[in-house]
């Protein structure tokens, strides 16, 4: 079928030999490809969640528009491009940014980003038209990987003021127990170290509770630094099991957030737009590392890929959820299993719109305690920036050459240290945005002045984004361009 949705039945549908490998356009049995669909819920989860948190937005709802954004990615690539959609972790920065603007609401975030997304699917589309050679010779690694870099550095601060001080004793556990989990289990269970982190946290911070008491720290609930426990289920137990996420209302003067109609702003669509540079990388990277283990040609899907992404994170941020990316997580349960089916995909999507549906589940979500997230997020804002130095490194960037070191070396310390340009007191550029903007700018006006020996050798080789999943696994597929930038 043309939408990719009629499956073959792979052999018997049962067993699988050694070296089968089940297509996108096959499936295994319903039983066993629920099994795979639920690999792929939990693969995603964790960080699905995690950074509706960081951004203050809905989580309940950010796993329902994964879920949708999913299916609607496989329905455009039409079943080529096997890839689940969750919460991209590039947006991050730009939305902390925003929300320190006076005056600014989750309704301003989500503005911001359905127009980042629009951006992406056009960029797409031209993508589909125009061929995938178009993006090395704007975006060449040098540019991508010093803008992913300054994405994720400039989220240092976040950190060490907001995270990391509401217990840094918890955040401290947290944070070790990712790096063993992550670098000493090899498979599935290194992949979803963050998941796992998640629980060990909340298990630590309810031993704490008991042993030690409260706590006086910020209390993200009170908006306020308060005495009280790291974890509270009052919430939990008062919410019901089936219902649709909540809309945004003001409570007690604190914004409660759910679903809501997006607004605009010039200044917050700025801050955001930059992410859309991380996006392509991502999404480029991705439909490589299919294409490599599928052992197809999927050049002509490219564009389609990056337009769905696109197309995904407007549907979300409409009605307030979080903006989208392809996982790495997923494609690495795929290289794991060599079970490539949409099939089983759709089955995921499916179970996270259940999800979707269930407050208890969002309340949980929403209980995490603030040291839990400190340790999370000083691992995943790392591996965000030295993503950055990956990409250069798998693309053989020569930083002998001034073009390519002098440009980004501004724009990255202009990203990281939060630079400020500004043009009046209603308008000014800052970190993520000026940053990006002086790299990619600087780049190819330094590339334009440049003696020609110099520009024959400046950008590298095509651009590729790594050949392990975001923990750093080896997924058993030599040279895949398989790296992520949202965790």
């Amino acid at each position: 079928m043309s939408l990719g949705l009629g499956w073959k039945l792979h052999g018997d549908g049962r067993t699988m030999g050694p070296d089968d490998v089940v297509a996108p356009d096959e499936r295994l049995s319903w039983g066993k490809t629920i099994g795979l669909g639920a690999q792929h819920v939990v693969a995603m989860f964790g960080a699905t969640f995690v950074f509706p948190l960081i951004m203050g937005l809905n989580a309940q709802l950010a796993i329902m528009m994964s879920g949708i954004a999913t299916i609607c990615f496989l329905l455009i690539v039409k079943g080529k491009v096997p890839s689940y959609l969750g919460t991209s972790a590039s947006f991050v920065g730009a939305v902390i940014a925003i929300r320190h603007q006076t005056g600014a609401t989750s309704a301003t975030v989500t503005g911001a980003i359905l127009i980042a997304g629009l951006v992406l699917a056009l960029v797409g589309v031209l993508i589909h038209f125009l061929g995938s050679g178009v993006l090395h010779k704007v975006l060449p690694p040098v540019v991508t990987g010093a803008v992913v870099m300054l994405i994720g550095f400039n989220l240092a601060p976040v950190v060490a003021n907001i995270y990391w001080p509401q217990d840094q004793w918890v955040a401290l556990l947290v944070m070790t127990f990712t790096i063993v989990c992550a670098v000493a289990f090899k498979g599935f269970v290194g992949r979803i170290a963050i998941f796992l982190a998640l629980i060990f946290g909340y298990v630590v911070s309810w031993i704490f509770d008991k042993g030690f008491g409260q706590i006086t720290s910020y209390d993200a609930g009170a908006g306020k630094i308060t005495t009280h426990f790291r974890t509270n289920f009052q919430g939990i137990k008062d919410a019901s099991w089936i219902g649709f996420p909540p809309h945004t209302e003001m409570v007690a003067g604190k914004e409660v957030v759910g679903w809501h109609a997006p607004s605009f702003s010039m200044a917050a669509i700025l801050l955001v737009v930059p992410a859309v540079i991380a996006l392509i990388a991502e999404n480029t990277g991705h439909v490589k590392a299919v294409a490599e283990m599928t052992k197809t040609d999927l050049d002509p899907y490219m564009g389609r890929a990056i337009a769905a992404d696109g197309f995904g994170t407007m549907l979300a941020s409409a009605v307030g959820g979080s903006p989208t990316t392809t996982y790495a997580e997923n494609i690495g349960v795929m290289a794991a299993t060599r079970v490539y089916s949409t099939a089983a995909y759709y089955v995921a999507a499916i179970v996270a719109i259940l999800f979707g549906f269930s407050p208890k589940f969002g309340a949980l979500v929403a209980s995490t305690p603030g040291g839990v997230l400190g340790g999370i997020t000083v691992v995943l804002y790392g591996m965000i920036g030295l993503l950055g130095a990956k990409i250069w490194k798998e693309n053989g960037v020569d930083f002998a050459n001034p073009i390519n070191l002098v440009p980004v070396a501004a724009g990255i310390v202009i990203g990281i240290g939060n630079v400020t340009l500004k043009f009046s007191d209603s308008f000014s550029l800052s970190g993520i945005a000026l940053g990006t903007i002086v790299a990619v700018a600087a780049y190819h006006l330094a590339k334009a002045l440049a003696p020609a020996e110099l520009r024959a050798r400046a950008d590298g080789a095509l651009l590729t984004v790594g050949g392990h999943d975001s923990y750093g696994h080896s997924d058993g597929v030599d040279d895949l361009d398989q790296g992520d930038t949202r965790r």
